[in-house]
């Protein structure tokens, strides 16, 4: 996955890994001029994990259940648990030396112990998130804009691709898809999360272009 001047990408993941995929055929067709330096998951059994182990790039699981074993289940000691988890997140991120990171399917809410970290070390951090801007945030969009459609509350949702900050899904918008519900037919939850699936593997391909210039341009000056 190494190319010449090519834009050091670290990809997190939680899941399946299906927009992965489609940034490791982006790079295999020359389309995407970044080197993939680490897969990382959250969860062991991410199908993502065994995506960039079968493309040859180096992958790594960190969880959060180690950390919550060492504190207490109170707000205090899971806030505790988080933020260790995230100082140790950013740390073995940053020994790749990305450029970028983006964040693809990952259901973990990143907090300033990890964002402050990469700021300072100059690395942009990007999120796809299945929902317009302002409109869905958190866990669930896909399920939630489904259910607003069919009860006449919204014709149309879209995917984004944003910078990360500590609010969920609240960062500033690089890039936005609009989809419309389809007139007179009456789609159920897994055709629309198909449809939304297949438009977020170009989102992601564009967007992580967008931030992959923006990257080289400020490092230019």
């Amino acid at each position: 996955m190494m190319m010449d001047d090519s834009t050091r990408l670290t990809v997190l993941i939680s899941g399946n890994g299906s927009n992965l995929q489609a940034v490791i055929d982006g790079v295999g067709v020359g389309e995407l001029c970044v080197t993939i330096v680490r897969v990382l998951s959250n969860r062991k059994d991410a199908f993502g994990l065994e995506r960039g182990k079968r493309a040859g790039i180096p992958t790594l699981c960190h969880n959060l259940l180690k950390y919550k074993k060492q504190h207490s289940a109170t707000p205090e000691g899971v806030q505790a648990a988080r933020e260790e988890y995230d100082a140790e997140l950013a740390r073995l991120v940053l020994e790749d030396s990305p450029d970028l990171v983006a964040c693809l399917g990952f259901m973990h809410v990143l907090s300033t112990k990890f964002l402050q970290p990469l700021e300072e070390a100059h690395v942009e951090i990007i999120n796809l998130h299945p929902a317009l801007p302002g409109a869905f945030n958190g866990a669930d969009a896909l399920e939630r804009a489904h259910t607003a459609w069919r009860e006449g509350k919204i014709d149309k949702t879209g995917v984004m691709i944003h910078r990360v900050i500590s609010e969920v899904d609240m960062g500033k918008p690089t890039l936005v898809k609009e989809i419309p519900f389809i007139t007179g037919v009456d789609e159920d939850l897994n055709a629309f999360k198909q449809r939304v699936h297949e438009i977020e593997w170009g989102t992601v391909i564009e967007g992580i272009k967008i931030a992959a210039k923006e990257v080289k341009d400020l490092r230019s000056r």
